[in-house]
């Protein structure tokens, strides 16, 4: 299915190996790096090492942290005292809004017994009042009626 290898000599290479030539410069005067204003481009620098060397490349300036605003010291005791003010409206708060809560549940729950009343009320006077052909029970005529002994006999 598949190809079978082939086996090949490794490939000669010429290898060139390169090493640096040293640039000697026409005046041997360290060149000074010149600070740049950020957002700028800067400008390319060239030092001359002490061996002879010339190094080219950018003058790059160390990165100073912004200084830290000084605050100021805030004594414990005022800290504790604001915290306990906090603290001690938030449960004035929390003791209100719980007292509201059970002025407005007790107003519901005497709405609901009246509510309760007016309905099992009506209910009552309507089976009073009413006219209509049935009504339970017996009806006795007590003028004819005799009480014998605590007996009734009609």
């Amino acid at each position: 299915m598949y190809p079978e290898p082939a086996h090949h000599p490794p490939a000669e290479r010429a290898v060139e190996v390169h090493q640096p030539t040293p640039i000697t410069p026409a005046i041997p005067v360290a060149v000074p790096v010149v600070a740049v204003q950020p957002g700028t481009v800067p400008a390319v620098a060239s030092i001359v090492l002490p061996d002879g060397r010339v190094v080219t490349g950018y003058a790059i300036e160390p990165a100073r942290p912004e200084p830290v605003a000084v605050k100021p010291a805030v004594s414990r005791t005022a800290v504790n005292v604001a915290l306990g003010g906090v603290g001690f409206l938030a449960v004035c708060g929390g003791l209100i809004l719980l007292t509201s809560f059970i002025a407005a549940l007790t107003a519901f729950i005497t709405q609901l017994i009246v509510l309760a009343a007016v309905i099992f009320g009506g209910w009552i006077a309507v089976q009073l009042f009413s006219t209509s052909g049935h009504q339970g029970g017996t009806t006795v005529n007590i003028r004819k009626a005799v009480f014998k002994r605590n007996h009734f006999h009609g």
